[in-house]
């Protein structure tokens, strides 16, 4: 899951981004208004978690510019503001949901992925193929009933191609959904991982490469 975090505190905005990232997310972090709009012009995010009292552009208008977006960014809202009145008005403006700060962490990471699952196409909470199953909530897989010790990247590699029900999915689908934008384009770092994922899924092999393509299940 690809989510971009609008906050100006930096201490917030690095702290929500650290924990967003131990739970397997891609996380790109935007300072203000002008800067989540430049992200969001060149990124497809499943999810932007938007402070609503930024300097610059408000938040209120940085949802209102993304409403009307072709791509459809699911928007969880933040504001210091916890009235009812606040929240309405959040609301109606276009965000998907509205978390009052202070908030705590399990909660806000239980709200992305519940927006994130609103932004792509319907999948089942458990994602299956024989005996390999990954659990995308509990960020738990499994191979035959052995618990696999996957690392966050494995893990978002293997629930992209879960995700994907047999369609190829190319190493910079891959790169764009599961690393942030400070990852090097040109790094070998898909294939890396590839390999690690691989071997821990063990025999038979499940990953095949498509020359050219990608990979797929």
């Amino acid at each position: 899951m690809r989510v971009l975090v609008v906050e100006d505190h930096a201490r917030l905005a690095a702290s929500v981004a650290r924990v967003l990232r131990r739970e397997g997310m891609a996380v790109d972090v935007a300072p203000d208004g002008t800067a989540a709009l430049e992200r969001t012009a060149e990124t497809d995010y499943d999810v932007v978690v938007l402070d609503r009292d930024l300097p610059g552009v408000h938040g209120d208008d940085v949802c209102r510019r993304l409403m009307r977006e072709p791509v459809r960014t699911r928007v969880l809202m933040l504001t210091a503001a916890g009235a009812i009145a606040d929240r309405v008005q959040g609301l109606t403006i276009g965000a998907d949901d509205y978390l009052p700060k202070p908030f705590a962490y399990p909660e806000l990471v239980a709200r992305i992925r519940a927006l994130g699952r609103r932004s792509q196409p319907a999948v089942p909470p458990v994602l299956v193929h024989g005996d390999l199953a990954l659990d995308p909530a509990r960020r738990v897989a499994s191979r035959a009933g052995a618990t696999l010790p996957l690392n966050p990247k494995e893990l978002g590699v293997l629930e992209c191609l879960l995700a994907a029900r047999g369609r190829v999915v190319s190493a910079e689908e891959l790169l764009e959904r599961v690393w942030d934008s400070a990852t090097d384009p040109f790094t070998t770092t898909v294939k890396a991982t590839m390999n690690r994922l691989r071997a821990k899924l063990g025999e038979p092999p499940v990953i095949e490469t498509v020359p050219r393509t990608g990979y797929r299940i």
